[in-house]
């Protein structure tokens, strides 16, 4: 397969005017930009690909549940294949079952993996076939050919539990997962971590379930204040009202999640979200150019935004009452 120096020392440019001449970005002259395409063209650049991406959550290993029906990968779906096809490449959704042997013979360029955990066999897969891999989440290690987008979760967990300080929390919980993937170890690390500066006893509970959370409010001390680092913010809501709490003024409550009707519950939650818009998109940017032998940077954190609502806002809804 000829790579992108191929066309680079044939037209008589770097690597980086190809890259912009095929991508119809930066600063090519016309002249330019039809001689590269002309060149890549006739050398036969990118005619041995099959321009097919895959996507795959892999978080829980091959086990069998529908990761298209939770906000946050909808959303990375649908960003991800719009940004595929703006690159002319397509996107297959790989099931969460898919197994290790038809990981081997997979027929794609590339993958795109979404919050692989530690000692992922999928990652060991596709490296033993030298498929290039892009991150969506820190991965435990990245390899050459490979590149990933994240985050600023030390930010985000600043935002959040600033927030709920700032109106008066003084025991706040922690309902994360289980996951082994980075997004979920870095969540627990942070909390520790805030707990610690503020001298905090830790109230957390790693669970797959947010009914886990009904141990914490059974506590002698309980929390006065939940964040669930899953959109586990209806269930708390019904949890909270079980237990004839007042929601914000017993108990505040936010999860992450990219779902907009949060606006709309009684009374309605704060939510985080990572911007899966932003990250997914610049992960699929990065693995087409890990495909086509562009040299990738290092992306910075991608932020959060953080919408706050009724269910954390205590000090002025006691104003209000």
């Amino acid at each position: 397969m000829v790579n992108i120096r191929q066309v680079a020392a044939a037209a008589g440019v770097s690597i980086a005017t190809v890259s912009n001449a095929l991508k119809g970005t930066g600063r090519v002259s016309d002249g330019t930009r039809d001689r590269v395409r002309r060149v890549a063209h006739d050398l036969g650049y990118g005619q041995a690909s099959r321009h097919v991406l895959g996507l795959a959550v892999t978080t829980f290993g091959d086990r069998s549940w529908n990761f298209a029906g939770v906000d946050y990968f909808a959303r990375s779906i649908s960003t991800a294949t719009a940004a595929a096809h703006a690159r002319g490449y397509a996107l297959t959704v790989l099931p969460a079952s898919l197994g290790t042997a038809s990981w081997r013979s997979l027929p794609v360029d590339g993958v795109l993996l979404i919050d692989s955990p530690q000692d992922d066999p999928v990652v060991r897969t596709l490296r033993g076939r030298g498929l290039p891999i892009a991150f969506d989440g820190r991965p435990e290690e990245v390899r050459p050919g490979e590149a990933w987008v994240d985050n600023d979760h030390a930010a985000a967990s600043r935002s959040v539990l600033d927030q709920l300080a700032a109106q008066g929390a003084r025991r706040v919980a922690l309902v994360a997962g289980r996951g082994r993937d980075h997004y979920n170890r870095a969540w627990i690390a942070n909390y520790r971590a805030w707990c610690a500066s503020r001298s905090q006893a830790e109230l957390l509970v790693s669970a797959s379930r947010p009914d886990a959370a009904e141990a914490l409010l059974g506590l002698a001390e309980p929390p006065d204040a939940i964040y669930t680092t899953y959109d586990w913010g209806r269930e708390l809501l019904a949890l909270a009202r079980r237990r004839g709490l007042r929601v914000p003024g017993d108990l505040m409550l936010a999860c992450v999640s990219e779902d907009p009707r949060y606006a709309a519950t009684d009374p309605p939650v704060t939510t985080l979200s990572l911007l899966p818009g932003t990250s997914v998109a610049l992960a699929v940017d990065a693995l087409v150019d890990l495909v086509e032998c562009v040299p990738v940077a290092p992306q910075p954190p991608v932020p959060t935004r953080l919408a706050v609502r009724e269910s954390t806002l205590r000090i002025s809804s006691l104003i209000n009452s």
